[in-house]
């Protein structure tokens, strides 16, 4: 089971798509933060989502929320990914999945990859929402719903 609405969100330490070290401490607990989770980079449903959160990444500022995308794959991956589909928000590289065992999240295919998850965490630093769906678009609508 993942972390729930009113858990307290851990503090970590990841490298973003650029290389550097990003400390969760200086957006989580500051401001509203969407974090979310997604299995691989360059896959469809992933680059949806991605994109979504792209497309709409102006209405989370505006709303001044910060969005954080969250997976396995690695600082190099993200920085092609990120590059090829303009994405202008962070990306962390949980390559050992430190964090999504945190999260507390479930496995997909095996164990292989992390289930697709967005939680919206408010200025407090507590989890105010957790969306859980195979729907990549699904997960941007929702996140805007509950920031609004």
């Amino acid at each position: 089971m993942s972390l729930k609405i009113g858990d307290p969100v851990p503090r970590f330490e990841l490298f973003d798509q650029h290389g550097n070290q990003f400390k969760s401490e200086t957006v989580i607990g500051v401001k509203p933060v969407i974090v979310y989770f997604y299995p691989k980079d360059e896959t469809p449903g992933c680059t949806a989502e991605a994109c979504s959160f792209r497309d709409h990444y102006e209405e989370f500022l505006e709303l001044g929320a910060e969005v954080i995308g969250i997976s396995s794959d690695g600082v190099k991956s993200h920085q092609k990914f990120a590059k090829r589909h303009r994405l202008p928000f962070i990306l962390l590289s949980d390559s050992k999945q430190k964090v999504q065992r945190l999260f507390k999240l479930p496995k997909i295919l095996f164990g292989l990859y992390t289930k697709r998850i967005t939680f919206v965490i408010n200025k407090e630093g507590d989890v105010s929402y957790v969306h859980n769906s195979l729907l990549p678009d699904s997960h941007i609508k929702k996140a805007l719903q509950k920031l609004k």
